[in-house]
């Protein structure tokens, strides 16, 4: 789920890139995390099941009656209506989470998993290149494929700590986990042309972002096998490792500014999530 551990790696990522983000704009887009923190740690506390039912429908009527007095909840409708973000894409993550209040969680199929990553993390993506100024139709799909990304490569990354929380998302096998990870690769590639939809001041930020995000899933196919797999504990970028992956990202800056190429001929993985999804609704 947009656990709490997929939270804090986001963030730190995320903190990591926002520094070469204008001060307005990071702090709009704190605001929407603080938001999707807010409603995550309901299903991730410590209380008993009917208890976490109770918090969140209470939050989310909070949220759909426009209760100003929670100011994370006054932030976010501010953000929507600044940014003329759909509900449809709240509701989308409100699913994603609410999904995740259950005893014990298993996604049984490829299409299961990517409308999850969507609901949980897609939406994220697509609020946040909103909150950027991303209008153009394809390149707030490969916002969504951004989401997707960062989301298949935390599951990846929590195979152990998950089922400890009777959490399936993908089985615990070294195979299945270089499969998710390989297919988060599509995803990857889907969401680096439209950042050259974003403003010039922004852009070099969500290129770091992608960089220090997607390098937890090489780290984790360098494990090799399942048991260096859970051996290895917490995968993580270090410092040093994200200084060097920001140093990329200005090649990765340069060769968007040098390449006419474009995402208009994008081919998006999307058909299984449209069965179930209208994202041109969405966008």
């Amino acid at each position: 789920m947009l656990t709490k551990n997929y939270l804090a790696i986001y963030a730190k990522s995320f903190n990591w890139a926002g520094f070469f983000l204008p001060k307005k704009t990071y702090e709009k887009c704190s605001a929407l995390y603080d938001f999707c923190r807010e409603a995550d740690n309901i299903a991730d506390d410590a209380n008993k099941i009917e208890i976490k039912k109770d918090n969140f429908i209470k939050f989310r009527n909070n949220f759909v009656n426009k209760n100003h007095d929670d100011p994370v909840i006054k932030n976010m409708w501010d953000l929507i209506n600044e940014f003329s973000i759909s509900t449809k894409i709240v509701d989308d993550l409100f699913e994603g989470i609410n999904s995740d209040i259950k005893e014990n969680v298993k996604l049984n199929s490829k299409k299961e998993l990517l409308i999850y990553s969507y609901r949980v993390a897609g939406t994220v993506g697509l609020m946040m290149a909103k909150i950027l100024n991303v209008h153009k139709e394809q390149s707030l799909k490969s916002a969504i494929d951004l989401g997707i990304a960062m989301q298949l490569t935390n599951i990846s990354r929590d195979v152990i700590e998950d089922k400890k929380n009777n959490r399936f998302y993908i089985n615990e096998s070294f195979e299945d986990i270089k499969t998710t990870i390989e297919l988060s690769e599509k995803f990857y590639e889907n969401s680096f042309y439209s950042i050259k939809e974003i403003p010039l001041s922004f852009r070099f930020s969500i290129l770091v972002a992608r960089r220090v995000y997607r390098k937890i899933g090489y780290k984790i196919l360098n494990k090799q096998n399942i048991e260096n797999y859970k051996k290895s504990g917490k995968i993580y970028v270090s410092n040093i490792e994200k200084i060097i992956e920001t140093f990329l990202s200005i090649f990765d800056l340069i060769k968007l500014s040098l390449i006419n190429k474009n995402d208009d001929n994008i081919n998006h993985d999307h058909n299984l999530i449209n069965e179930e999804i209208n994202l041109n609704e969405r966008i």
